[in-house]
């Protein structure tokens, strides 16, 4: 059931969405550049796949680099928020007061600043890729078992030491359900620097064809969008689940063991 859940139950869904879709635009005759039926997008993935493919790959680099410097810095400031309470009363409220800046408005500055090259579209990738990652670390630092550090602090462990031993193991799964988060909205950061100026990458790509009214493409640009984020969420979640073994077995012995555990206390409650 868990193979039937994750993927097959998703495509009979979006297979049906799809072949409702279809059937709408020929039975009403919607004209195409207004919507066209996903036989079209299908036909153009196929037919303008170079295109498509040369642009997919400006944006996946802007993503991957954009997500790693965001990685990066908010692993980083979250580590010295957690050991630090001057910084984090300092700069813990302006880290939540960046995310009320709209993205689309920065994005023409970083333009201005540095140009309409490759740093204005990782910066703009990075900055909305950040958030997550910094707030979901801080989390997880704190969430580290308080028996543990008086423990190493009992046997003079250091700080970096309980910083290894204890509060970095536990905020693992904290740091990659922000990775997950932050993967997929960097891909909509990209998509942000694009559109604001850029040459190349399906933000670019999807624009122009939207000013010629190729419809089509611009479905095709926002499915390859939506498969690209797809893919990179699945992918840090395999890296969690390579990375995190542990987590999986003891979710697997959960599963595993509550019918059990749930017929030993019915058995009590009767007796």
């Amino acid at each position: 059931m868990g193979i039937l859940d994750r993927w097959l139950l998703p495509g009979l869904l979006l297979g049906l969405l799809l072949a409702g879709w279809e059937g709408w635009v020929r039975v009403t005759e919607t004209p195409r550049w207004l919507l066209p039926p996903p036989s079209a997008v299908a036909r153009t993935l196929i037919v303008d796949w170079a295109l498509l493919l040369h642009h997919t790959g400006v944006t996946l680099r802007e993503v991957l680099l954009g997500f790693g410097l965001a990685l990066v810095a908010g692993l980083l400031l979250a580590a010295a928020i957690d050991a630090s309470r001057i910084l984090e009363r300092a700069v813990y409220p302006l880290v939540i007061a960046s995310q009320t800046v709209p993205i689309p408005a920065l994005a023409p500055l970083f333009l201005i600043w540095f140009g309409y090259g490759l740093l204005p579209k990782v910066l703009v990738t990075a900055l909305v890729g950040f958030f997550p990652i910094a707030v979901n670390t801080v989390d997880g630092l704190r969430a580290t078992d308080r028996d543990a550090l008086d423990l190493l602090r009992s046997l003079g462990a250091g700080r970096w030491a309980r910083f290894r031993l204890a509060k970095l193991p536990a905020s693992l799964p904290f740091v990659f359900s922000g990775a997950k988060i932050a993967i997929a909205v960097c891909v909509i950061g990209a998509v942000f620097g694009e559109v604001s100026g850029s040459s190349a990458g399906l933000g670019y790509l999807l624009l122009r064809s939207k000013a010629l009214a190729i419809t089509d493409r611009v479905f095709a640009c926002v499915a390859l969008l939506a498969a690209m984020g797809i893919v990179l969420f699945a992918l840090v979640a395999l890296a969690e689940r390579l990375l995190l073994p542990w987590r999986r077995v003891g979710a697997g012995e959960d599963r595993f063991e509550s019918p059990r555990q749930s017929r030993g206390s019915g058995g009590s409650a009767i007796r």
